[in-house]
């Protein structure tokens, strides 16, 4: 794996530490040898840092953490280069904002922000800080995704792709009690959990064309959208019974794309993707505000919505299961 030479090593910033995603980006800023100088979550459950980290400054306060950050600009070697957010999502654009404003470019999980308007407004602080904003789009840097865009982008097909999307992540029962269960949160199961696949849908098929919603609850959501190259049936959930019985027990993801009747079946391969993230975002071929624009548009106008009744060939086949509760 390619890293950075230590003159070259950059200072960073984690905001939201505590959560489950924030390990993988300690992990990225070690594995690209670079500094976690300071970390800070509301919340103090952040035992991992002292298997990755230890040194690093911590805060469970805002105030006190921007504060340090402003203190580290004084001196050259110390002033903090990059801010990873991985806090909850409604935080993530006062976050974000708050990093360029400190003069840091910023790494931000999913979602970006929940709208469009946010975009617009983080795009007037990128301009007036000279900073910019990069967007973790993981999937997109997946060898079987990759692969899947060359096939598309490579075969001359008169007709759209027919294309069968199902994500199903196991949760538990704190997921409704956490912030992730609050839809003025996380903005619901398909922005939460879904984003990164209605990025993947657009890496690959090309421009969204038309969106339609047939089922959401607190668990699940379903529905179609139509690609340049693509129509495609789209399905997730958290919820564990609606695992394939053949890995129930087994694995608690299943992630599929059935594209013409081809399965490709990628639950695996995530291990190091935020890595490669950052090697790209380091080496300056990072995503930025207006690549992750698609699929937050894509993910408002789902949330905007009223579930309605599916023609038969844009439903997927799990609808019906849902459907019957």
């Amino acid at each position: 794996m390619d890293t950075l030479s230590n003159n070259s090593q950059k200072n960073f910033a984690l905001v939201g530490a505590a959560g489950y995603i924030a390990p993988r980006h300690m992990k990225a800023i070690k594995e690209t040898n670079n500094h976690l100088s300071v970390a800070y979550d509301t919340n103090d459950s952040v035992g991992i840092i002292d298997s990755i980290s230890p040194e690093s400054e911590f805060f469970t306060d805002f105030e006190r953490f921007y504060e340090h950050a402003w203190r580290l600009k004084r001196n050259d070697t110390t002033k903090l280069d990059y801010v990873s957010v991985c806090s909850p999502n409604h935080m993530h654009a006062p976050h974000i904002a708050a990093g360029l404003r400190l003069g840091c470019d910023v790494i931000c999980e999913k979602p970006l922000v929940p709208t469009s308007e946010d975009l617009d407004e983080l795009k007037i602080v990128e301009q007036e800080t000279g900073k910019k904003v990069y967007n973790i789009l993981q999937l997109r840097h997946h060898p079987a995704i990759l692969e899947l865009r060359d096939k598309v982008s490579n075969v001359v097909k008169p007709e759209k792709h027919e294309v069968e999307l199902t994500y199903i992540t196991s949760r538990g029962k704190w997921y409704l009690e956490s912030w992730k269960g609050d839809p003025r949160k996380s903005f619901g199961v398909a922005t939460n959990i879904g984003v990164h696949f209605f990025d993947m849908l657009h890496f690959i098929f090309g421009k969204l064309q038309k969106n339609v919603l047939h089922y959401s609850d607190e668990l699940k959501a379903s529905g179609y959208l139509e690609y340049e190259k693509a129509r495609v049936k789209w399905l997730l959930s958290i919820d564990a019974s609606d695992l394939p019985d053949d890995i129930k027990g087994k694995q608690p993801t299943y992630r599929t794309i059935n594209c013409d009747g081809d399965e490709l079946e990628f639950s695996g391969g995530f291990t190091d993707l935020h890595t490669v993230s950052y090697q790209e975002i380091l080496a300056g071929r990072g995503y930025g505000i207006e690549d992750a624009r698609h699929c937050v548009e894509t993910v408002e106008a789902i949330r905007s919505q009223q579930a309605q009744n599916a023609q038969p060939e844009e439903a997927h086949p799990m609808l019906k299961q849902l459907l019957k509760g």
